[in-house]
């Protein structure tokens, strides 16, 4: 069974690295999210991408999503119910904050372009991606998801905290993990512990 690691806005695949260097299985795939040559790059784009990418796999994925990983990841679910074995949600909203993307936007726009050269995206392509997920909402759609799911966050990720909380509410076949002394990139912070849960 194939696992798929899906990075957050601001990140790489190679910010998978320190967790597949502790895993224990060998068929897993980390896809750059944002390695389309278009200009245009969007949510949905992204969504296809990905759908295109896994079209011809026979059996059912385990997908780990950190924070834009995690929403394509419960998007994905939603869509190819029978193409999802399991999730692991990291960071995860499963409806967007617009003000917190509008203010996240706002903080883009007076970062110099330099700073995103690590990101896989420009400056305008990060600020045009963003405002493509303001209305994402799946609350109506989450009883859909039928899969295990284990949800992550960081006990000091404030922004995701609560929608973590909640989203185990929404999801009663979820269980939910809170890591002390970890931030938002769990892939990062604490590796070891995405680690062990998909080595399980």
């Amino acid at each position: 069974m194939k696992t798929v690691l899906l990075h957050g806005l601001g990140q790489t695949a190679q910010d998978w690295k320190e967790v597949v260097q502790q895993l224990s299985i060998s068929d897993v795939d980390c896809p750059e999210l944002f390695s389309s040559t278009e200009d245009e790059i969007s949510y949905s784009q992204i969504l296809g991408d990905l759908e295109q990418r896994y079209s011809e796999e026979k059996e059912p994925l385990r997908i780990c999503g950190l924070s834009l990983g995690a929403l394509l990841a419960i998007d994905f679910a939603i869509q190819h119910e029978e193409k999802v074995a399991s999730l692991v949600l990291i960071g995860a909203q499963y409806k967007v904050p617009s003000l917190l993307i509008d203010f996240q936007n706002l903080i883009f726009r007076c970062m110099p372009n330099k700073a995103f050269e690590s990101m896989g995206l420009s400056k305008s392509s990060t600020i045009k991606l963003a405002h493509s997920m303001r209305s994402l909402d799946f609350t109506a759609q989450l009883n859909n998801i039928c899969c295990p799911v284990t949800i992550l966050c960081g006990k000091k990720d404030t922004a995701n905290l609560k929608a973590s909380k909640r989203l185990k509410e929404l999801l009663p076949q979820a269980t939910l993990h809170i890591v002390p002394n970890a931030g938002h990139e769990l892939n990062k912070y604490a590796p070891n512990t995405i680690a062990e849960i998909l080595n399980n």
